[in-house]
């Protein structure tokens, strides 16, 4: 077993039996939506429906990236996209790493699509692979494994830093993504991996035409924690000592998705990092984010046999958010007002984000239910 495939089912294993959220949160309890006492409209007819990357979901949500690449992680995959088919969601795997070095582990991954077959499906590779030398090849290559409508390439620059195997060299970074995305005809959708997207970063990243952005701030699955954990069980005191100490590092969720929509209007955001509940996923729409994006909720309630259950009560409440603020679609939801309070306001403020601005650009977003930016 190769050390990539020994550090996947690591992290799994940490992921369900230490706590490894927070110690920030994502700050959407400062975003505050606007209740309609008189909504004049009907519950069941409310449509949650929305277009990307050329298909159409049922509910704005995408089961982040969390495996592959260990025997014991295909059967995890095969579930999440069992139940990402049956709700209409999209799906993400984890970092193919393993299976390009080893395509005997592909099938970890491959099961996904065979088990997905209608709905959007997204390879993922991290940045460090790609600054160590994957090109368009190994890119084609974790695209043609699971039939992926796009690909996903994660930036984890905390976690290499404080990782006990880290990689963390970014030098040169944005050329190759650049020369990669130029020869390939597949949207490349930019995720932090818990430390959030500033509008520093969007902006960089925009200038060479990325126009797909998953935000995952700080508040939700916490790598810098995991590596911590993984870092006491080798003996390594240094590493794990600075993985304790920037374990609150990051940009919470709510500041990222205003950050990357203010920077990027006329790109398609994805909110995750901490998302939890229906009324976590509204406000994140109404924040800026086109749809959302959670992965530790799924992983725990596939362990515990809820996965159904949970993602029904997941999508029946953001139903009712729909329903309590008077909307009869997402459309209508990005027009509702919102309040914003606390320490999110006053990150806005120290950043120099003009609140007309941003209210504008989070009402006249690309319209839900019509063609994406493809």
């Amino acid at each position: 077993m190769s050390e990539t495939e020994k550090r996947k089912i690591e992290h799994i294993d940490i992921a369900i039996t230490k706590e490894i959220r927070g110690p920030l949160t994502t700050w959407l309890e400062h975003v505050h939506l606007i209740h309609d006492a008189v909504p004049e409209i009907d519950f069941n007819e409310i449509d949650l429906s929305i277009e990307f990357l050329g298909k159409k979901l049922k509910a704005p949500i995408i089961i982040s990236g969390m495996t592959g690449g260990h025997k014991d992680t295909a059967k995890i995959n095969e579930a999440l996209a069992e139940a990402a088919e049956k709700f209409g969601i999209a799906i993400g795997v984890g970092s193919q790493r393993a299976a390009i070095e080893n395509p005997e582990l592909e099938y970890t991954y491959s099961i996904v699509r065979e088990r997905a077959p209608s709905t959007v499906v997204l390879a993922n590779i991290g940045a460090a692979q790609i600054v160590k030398g994957y090109g368009v090849d190994k890119i084609l290559k974790a695209i043609d494994m699971l039939k992926a409508d796009g690909i996903a390439i994660h930036l984890n620059p905390a976690q290499e830093s404080v990782q006990p195997e880290g990689e963390p060299f970014y030098k040169g970074f944005l050329r190759r993504l650049r020369d990669i995305a130029e020869s390939i005809n597949k949207p490349i959708i930019i995720k932090e991996t818990g430390t959030g997207l500033s509008r520093e970063s969007v902006a960089k990243l925009r200038e060479i035409g990325i126009r797909y952005f998953d935000v995952a701030g700080s508040g939700g699955t916490n790598w810098v924690l995991i590596e911590k954990y993984r870092a006491h069980r080798r003996g390594e005191s240094i590493k794990e000592k600075i993985a304790e100490d920037l374990s609150i590092w990051g940009i919470p969720t709510a500041a990222s998705v205003i950050e990357t929509r203010y920077a990027a209007p006329d790109s398609f955001i994805i909110g995750s990092g901490g998302v939890e509940t229906g009324l976590d996923v509204a406000k994140i729409i109404v924040l800026g984010a086109d749809m959302a994006g959670i992965a530790y909720p799924i992983l725990k309630a596939y362990f515990a046999d809820k996965l159904d259950e949970y993602l029904n009560a997941l999508i029946h409440e953001l139903r009712a958010v729909l329903f309590l603020t008077g909307s009869k679609d997402l459309n209508s939801l990005i027009k509702k007002p919102i309040v914003i309070t606390g320490s999110l306001r006053e990150w806005m403020i120290d950043r120099g984000i003009d609140r007309s601005l941003y209210e504008h650009i989070r009402m006249l977003r690309r319209s839900f239910g019509k063609k994406d930016l493809l």
